[in-house]
């Protein structure tokens, strides 16, 4: 089991502190969504004329980065290509060399008034533009489970009309189980074979789905993670912790050693 964990959750760590704390807290790798306040890292120079001497950081303290997950989405409300989506996949795709990375992780998108089936052509024409940059340098573009697109039966039918080896599925076990009811098992068999990566967090069923401590709350983690190991997936188990977006939450020196207990304890 490869456990990373997203910078989402650890906003205020500079670089120093991200790869000392993942060392100690025995990760596997780090998943780049946003550093030190800016959330596209590709225009700070640890990312810029400094990635390389970054990489060499990561690659000492035997930590990966395999993946980056940017903010560029699929389609907008009004069913158009977001302005400036493909360039950030291709500052993306220009740095994932440097560190070794496979992944660039997008959103579908907002898709508003939008008829899901116009979405998904839409959505699919962005996709397909994406996958071919990034297949120029072997790497996949991964859409997560998110947004409108929590719904497995909408993703299936994205990746089939994308039709590319270089297009993926983030699945993060959330979205779908809470908010399409879907079981882990439902889930994987419609969109399994598309999973190359996931994001892993628990809440406790309230109005607004309070995040929790993983395994203090009422996903059934370890069915998703059976799931997972019958279907033979065999990548990234990410904890993607929303401090950034939800500042009264632990911090993460307490929920990143806590999700890798948990974790190694489902083994």
């Amino acid at each position: 089991m490869k456990l990373a964990f997203s910078t989402l959750g650890c906003p205020d760590w500079d670089m120093d502190t991200i790869i000392a704390r993942a060392a100690e807290y025995e990760f596997d790798g780090v998943d780049f969504r946003g550093y030190m306040g800016e959330m596209n890292i590709c225009t700070l120079p640890e990312f810029g004329d400094r990635a390389a001497r970054t990489a060499q950081r990561f690659a000492d303290a035997g930590l990966e980065v395999p993946c980056f997950s940017s903010s560029a989405r699929l389609v907008s409300k009004a069913g158009t290509v977001p302005d400036g989506a493909l360039d950030e996949i291709k500052a993306y795709a220009a740095l994932c060399p440097a560190f070794g990375a496979r992944f660039i992780r997008v959103f579908g998108g907002a898709i508003g008034e939008t008829p899901r089936e116009q979405a998904i052509e839409a959505a699919a024409w962005t996709l397909r533009e994406m996958a071919a940059i990034a297949a120029d340098g072997g790497l996949t573009v991964l859409v997560e489970t998110h947004d409108d697109w929590v719904d497995s039966r909408h993703l299936l039918a994205l990746m089939q009309l994308t039709d590319s080896e270089a297009a993926g599925i983030l699945w993060d076990i959330h979205h779908p189980w809470r908010r399409s009811g879907e079981s882990p098992e439902t889930t994987w068999q419609r969109i399994g074979r598309y999973v190359r990566y996931t994001h892993w967090k628990d809440a406790v069923s309230t109005e607004n789905h309070r995040l929790c401590l993983v395994g203090e709350g009422d996903l059934p983690l370890a069915a998703f993670h059976q799931t997972l190991v019958q279907g033979g997936y065999d990548g990234y188990y990410t904890l993607e912790w929303e401090k950034k977006w939800h500042p009264d939450l632990p911090d993460a020196e307490t929920a990143f050693p806590a999700y890798v207990r948990f974790m190694r304890g489902l083994l």
